[in-house]
């Protein structure tokens, strides 16, 4: 069958590479799942995986499959699997467990580990192909009611964690009811993660660079939030203006962004970095004053990366609600389709020269 691979470590080395349909036996124990892939999204990941930056095939093949987003529908099932059924929409986790205590207990997404597995990133293949199969224990069923946002179920996954380990350090204070968020960014992830903090609630701003009229921004308009240009009012200006948040989600990929979130935060609150730079770019703090009031002001910086089926569960449930609350808006997302796998080169010149391209997918397959 076909899939789209790269030669990890060799730049620009996209490429259609004919692979072996796996089958449901692949999966001891009879808890194997065989997946028609629909649809993959693709993101910043995967151009920079094509890039050479990061990534290594998995061992005995010189190419990796690419693509960790992933929705289909199950064509066969093992004996002993009992979460979905020949049908089902699924979608499907992206790290896989090592052996440290806790990738053992299903927080593999936390190992303790300098090596991680993850598909479609490092030492695993991804998802943008015919077919795959994979244990149970890491296929997550998509309701037939969403089926309509498929791709967009792995960045949720994100956002979920990035704000579920918020309010889960934030136990320290005993008793903490945020009221205010920024939302450093409106890609994917800083867009779903404005999402569940309004269904939270919360009064979100979201920060990006543009000017309103975007769809970005139309799309925060839409979710109820606020869009904060920072080209026409300065972080500084909007904190003089409406206060210090109780948390930030930072979701630029700007470092420069995610060290400005650190004077901002208001007493007692939690910065979450979701951000990968994979570049070598400095920048000057002021680390006196900010060291002194994060002391003084009990304030937390956290790092999330990636994300366990707890999360995408509870995901694929803020997703439901949402389209409950915010009936279409979400969707909007979805920008660029591409048709096929044969159609690789479209795919990568829409992540990489297309800016308006907020969502890129193939769609693989008609059901």
């Amino acid at each position: 069958m076909k899939a789209i691979a790269v030669y990890p470590g060799q730049k620009n080395s996209v490429h259609l590479e004919e692979i072996r349909k796996p089958e449901v036996t692949d999966i001891p124990n009879d808890k194997g799942i065989l997946v028609k892939v629909l649809k993959v999204g693709v993101d910043a990941t995967d151009r920079e995986i094509n890039d050479a930056l990061y990534g290594q095939a998995p061992p005995g093949d010189k190419h990796m499959v690419i693509g960790h987003e992933s929705f289909g529908v199950v064509t066969a099932v093992g004996k002993a699997v009992n979460r979905v059924k020949v049908g089902d929409y699924v979608t499907a986790t992206v790290r896989r467990p090592g052996k440290s205590i806790y990738d053992m207990i299903g927080t593999y997404d936390m190992t303790s580990e300098e090596t991680y597995y993850e598909r479609g990133i490092n030492l695993l293949h991804g998802y943008l192909t015919e077919y795959f199969v994979d244990h149970e224990d890491y296929i997550v069923k998509v309701p037939k009611g969403l089926k309509h946002l498929h791709v967009l179920m792995e960045p949720m996954s994100c956002a979920a964690k990035a704000v579920q380990q918020a309010y889960e350090v934030q136990r320290r204070m005993r008793v903490w009811s945020p009221k205010k968020a920024f939302v450093f960014g409106v890609g994917q992830i800083g867009l779903l993660s404005a999402l569940i903090l309004k269904l939270r609630g919360l009064e979100v701003y979201s920060l990006a660079r543009s000017k309103a009229g975007t769809l970005n921004s139309k799309i925060v308009q839409g979710l109820e939030a606020t869009y904060v240009s920072t080209s026409e009012t300065p972080m500084d200006e909007l904190v003089k203006s409406v206060g210090k948040p109780d948390l930030i989600i930072d979701a630029t990929g700007s470092s420069q962004m995610a060290f400005d979130g650190m004077r901002c935060l208001g007493l007692n609150g939690v910065l979450v970095w979701t951000s990968i730079t994979g570049a070598d770019r400095a920048i000057e703090v002021k680390s006196d004053k900010i060291n002194l009031e994060w002391v003084l002001g009990n304030k937390l910086l956290l790092g999330s990366v990636n994300a366990n089926r707890e999360h995408f569960e509870s995901g694929i449930r803020d997703l439901a609600l949402g389209e409950m609350m915010y009936p279409g808006v979400v969707q909007q997302i979805l920008t660029n389709p591409v048709d096929g796998l044969d159609k690789y080169e479209e795919m990568m010149k829409l992540l990489t020269n297309e800016k308006a391209a907020l969502k890129v997918y193939v769609n693989v397959a008609d059901e």
